[in-house]
């Protein structure tokens, strides 16, 4: 596990809601990107430990909390709200970002991505390879309206527990430092249903790396039809993991975007 170094910014905040590891700017070399991360749904800016631990001694990281989950748990989610949050976590970056998303903040790197290609050198879409429509359109209706109608109490303690018995206490504390929020979550999900997000990909049209868990049959499953068509595409399979694959399989999903970014264009 690497030593982090955490910059000397302002701490986070409604108006900066994005937290900043990594050698300063002016210490990198010029070519090195900084990396841009967007946590899922339920969770907040601290489920991207393992990455952090493992990238910030030779990358620029950001860990947004998107709008219903941690500093911003009082704003209510919208996906261009959560874009605008990407945006301003990009521009204070330094440069044009390597943008990391899994679930919820797939979907949200995916709409930044189309609204400003120009921010984006890369994009890495984790768990969110289905369009929230069609056919999986009840799939994530009834997903959110889970999250936001069981009692928060109770609801925080089974995740809690559940975290704990499949990644030991010290793993599950780190990636829930930052909190639950199953309201935002909610609503964060329900606020995807009818959108199009393969035009939004292809809007796009940079580097895409599409990292899935093998065991995440909703997303793994649909990925392929999902992706087709779409140019530039690496498809990244991590066999055992699950839908939180950066954790199931934290080397793994890792080590694929270290390589991804190492075959950027400049």
């Amino acid at each position: 596990m690497s030593e982090t170094v955490e910059t000397a910014e302002a701490a986070p905040s409604a108006e900066r809601p994005w937290r900043t590891e990594g050698p300063a700017e002016d210490a990198l070399p010029a070519a090195t990107p900084p990396l841009v991360f967007v946590h899922g749904a339920l969770m907040s800016h601290s489920a991207w430990r393992p990455q952090l631990d493992a990238l910030s001694d030779r990358y620029r990281c950001l860990t947004v909390d998107l709008p219903g989950h941690g500093v911003l748990a009082d704003e209510p989610f919208t996906l261009d709200r959560g874009v605008d949050v990407v945006v301003r976590a990009i521009e204070a970056s330094g440069g044009r970002a390597v943008v990391v998303g899994l679930s919820l903040g797939g979907y949200v790197a995916m709409a930044l991505a189309a609204r400003r290609p120009d921010l984006v050198r890369g994009l890495v879409i984790a768990g969110c390879t289905r369009e929230p429509d069609g056919f999986s359109r009840a799939m994530f209706v009834l997903y959110a309206l889970g999250l936001r109608v069981v009692p928060e109490r109770p609801l925080r303690a089974v995740v809690d527990r559940l975290l704990r018995r499949h990644y030991g206490a010290r793993l599950a504390a780190d990636i829930t430092a930052g909190g639950y929020y199953p309201r935002g979550g909610g609503l964060g999900v329900r606020s995807l249903v009818g959108g199009r997000f393969r035009e939004r990909l292809l809007r796009y049209g940079g580097p895409i790396l599409a990292i899935n868990g093998t065991r995440d049959l909703v997303f793994h499953g649909a990925s392929r039809r999902f992706l087709e068509g779409v140019p530039q595409v690496t498809r990244v399979a991590l066999r055992g993991a699950s839908h939180l694959s950066n954790v199931d399989r934290p080397a793994a999903f890792t080590a694929a975007i270290e390589s991804f970014v190492g075959e950027l264009p400049p």
